[in-house]
C-alpha cells in the first residue's frame, strides 16, 4: 500500500498535540479511540477498516510459515532527538539505519512507546511496547514491535527516560548510539508477522507488522514514570483480526 508522503512525514516526525490534518485526538474521553473515526473524515478507517492494529496474537490465528525469512537489521546511526509529542515519547533516528523485509529496504525513522502494550500475545498485555517505525522509498511502512515484561531496571530505557521532555511539544537532543539502539531489540529475533494498520489516526492499513517473539524487561518504577508523564494509558484497544492469519517461522 502506498501512503501519502506528507502524511508519513507528519506521522514520523510530529512534535505537537495534533495528528495529520490538524485534528486533536487522544486516548480518553470524547477524543479517545472509540470516537476517532468521528473526529475527522480522514480517520474513517479507524472504524471501517478490516485489518486494524493492534491484535491479540493467539495460537488460534498463528500459522507456521516455512518461507518466512529473518529480518535483516542494519542499524548504523545514532538518535538525533527525543520528542514528547503529547501522545508518546518518540526517539528520532538519523538517516542510514534500515531493515530488509521481502527484499525491500525500510529506513528506520523513529521509535516510540506505549503503556500498556498495544498488541497482546495469547491475551497477555505487557507493561510497555516499543514500536520501531520504518518507511520504504515507495512510502510503505514496516513496524518492529518489542514487548517489555516486568523485571529489573532497563539501562537503555533509563537513558531515554532521563532525556524525555515532560512538556508536550518539546524536543531535546539525544546522543543514543547505534549500538545502544540495537540493544533494545532482543538477541534472538524470531518474530510474528501480520498485515495491519497504524495504531493512531488515520489508522491507515497495509502496514507490515513484525512483533518480536522474545521480550525485553522494564522495572515497575520505570513503567510508572512513563505513565505519569501522560497521566493515562496510551494504547489503542485490541482490534478484530477478522480473516487474517499471523505468520511465524517454524
Amino acid at each position: 500500500m502506498k501512503f501519502n508522503t506528507l502524511l508519513i512525514g507528519s506521522l514520523l516526525t510530529a512534535s505537537t498535540l495534533f495528528a495529520a490534518h490538524g485534528t486533536h485526538w487522544g486516548y480518553t474521553g470524547h477524543t479517545g479511540p472509540s470516537n476517532w473515526s468521528d473526529l475527522n473524515s480522514k480517520f474513517v478507517m479507524c472504524k471501517a477498516g478490516s485489518s486494524q492494529s493492534p491484535i491479540n496474537i493467539s495460537k488460534e490465528v498463528t500459522v507456521e510459515a516455512e518461507d518466512l525469512k529473518d529480518i535483516e537489521f542494519s542499524y548504523n546511526t545514532s538518535a538525533s532527538e527525543v520528542v514528547n509529542n503529547g501522545h508518546t515519547v518518540q526517539v528520532n533516528v538519523k538517516s542510514g539505519s534500515n531493515i530488509t523485509v521481502d527484499g525491500i529496504k525500510f529506513e528506520l525513522k523513529q521509535f516510540h512507546f506505549h503503556t500498556p502494550s498495544e498488541n497482546q500475545i495469547d491475551g497477555k498485555n505487557f507493561p510497555l511496547e516499543a514500536h520501531f517505525v520504518h518507511a520504504s522509498d515507495k512510502g510503505e511502512l514496516a513496524v518492529v514491535a518489542v514487548m517489555f515484561e516486568d523485571g529489573k531496571e532497563n539501562k537503555v530505557l533509563k537513558k531515554i527516560w532521563n532525556k524525555m521532555p515532560h512538556k508536550a511539544g518539546t524536543t531535546v537532543g539525544c546522543g543514543l548510539s547505534a549500538e545502544t539502539i540495537k540493544s533494545i531489540l532482543p538477541k534472538k529475533k524470531d518474530y510474528y508477522r501480520f498485515s495491519g494498520s497504524l495504531t493512531t489516526p488515520p489508522c491507515s492499513e497495509g502496514v507490515r507488522w513484525l512483533v518480536m517473539e522474545n521480550y525485553s524487561h522494564i522495572s515497575a518504577a520505570q513503567t510508572e514514570e512513563f505513565l505519569e508523564l501522560f497521566h493515562h494509558a496510551n494504547n489503542r484497544p485490541i482490534q478484530s483480526i477478522n480473516a487474517r492469519k499471523v505468520m511465524k517461522a517454524d
